[in-house]
């Protein structure tokens, strides 16, 4: 109850959006069935929804406090063009809670299991939002063998909790308030593990994959000044860990880019797949 009251209260002060590229708090997704083209991301029965045929398959990953139903407006639409999958992490939707460690490397095998299991056989297109975006990244650089390229949503930087503290020390004392009032046991693992396994990928060389990153650019007055020229540094050092160019500011959407925007996100994935096409 507590934790409701005080998620309330951040939204009335119109505070969320100070965390939304970290933690993901805004409202709820809007929620879509797949209709006669697969699972519903909305069944909560399963860990994993799949529809489409095209391979490579598209993979989404969400970002801290979602599941597969984030996706569920976008799923439909690359369904209509290839294959697409989208999972629930242990602890969210239709996969129950795990004991093992909830960093990003962690993370990154289980999808890689869950994967192998229904089937899916790489390689994959990685889409990832906000931390689901780091997930994706360090899938990327542990078994790049498997990946044909990524498209990144708001993504969490690998060292965007260390450098907020440092930078905006105000903002980054709201987050930790939150995290203790209103984020699920599963949630705080996944929030203090972020940076834990980041140690052993070697960020210095780029991925040199396919990729698109979408960055949104809509803000709350509470996220001027120092906090935005922070995601502004981070955004450009992203260039520098994926080893590309295409960057795109999408100046009408607000964090859930894949909600908001869905086109942006179609025609991502699309651009991605066919220089992913062209370099085989």
């Amino acid at each position: 109850m507590f934790e409701n009251r005080f998620a309330r209260l951040l939204k009335a002060a119109g505070l969320v959006g100070v965390v939304l590229v970290l933690a993901a708090c805004a409202s709820a997704p809007t929620r879509r069935p797949l209709g006669e083209t697969g699972s519903s991301a909305d069944d909560e029965s399963v860990a994993i929804a799949r529809a489409g045929t095209q391979k490579p398959a598209v993979v989404l990953q969400a970002g801290l406090q979602y599941g597969k139903n984030t996706w569920s407006k976008l799923m439909p639409q690359v369904a209509a063009q290839r294959m697409v999958v989208a999972t629930d992490r242990p602890g969210h939707g239709g996969n129950p809670s795990t004991s093992a460690p909830r960093d990003p490397c962690t993370i990154a095998a289980e999808q890689r299991q869950l994967l192998r299991q229904a089937g899916v056989e790489p390689p994959y297109i990685l889409v990832g939002h906000s931390l689901g975006g780091l997930y994706q990244y360090t899938y990327a650089k542990l078994y790049p063998q498997e990946v044909a390229g990524l498209v990144l949503l708001d993504p969490t930087h690998p060292r965007h909790w260390e450098t907020m503290q440092r930078a905006t020390p105000q903002l980054a004392d709201l987050v930790k308030a939150m995290r203790f009032a209103a984020f699920s046991r599963v949630d705080k693992e996944e929030f203090d593990a972020q940076a834990v396994c980041l140690d052993r990928l070697n960020m210095a060389q780029p991925l040199n994959l396919p990729a698109r990153l979408l960055f949104s650019g809509r803000r709350q007055p509470e996220e001027k000044g120092a906090f935005e020229a922070m995601l502004k540094g981070l955004r450009q050092n992203w260039l520098g860990l994926l080893g590309t160019r295409d960057m795109k500011v999408v100046w009408d959407s607000g964090h859930f880019i894949q909600n908001e925007s869905p086109d942006e996100v179609l025609s991502a994935i699309k651009q991605v797949a066919a220089e992913a096409a062209a370099r085989r």
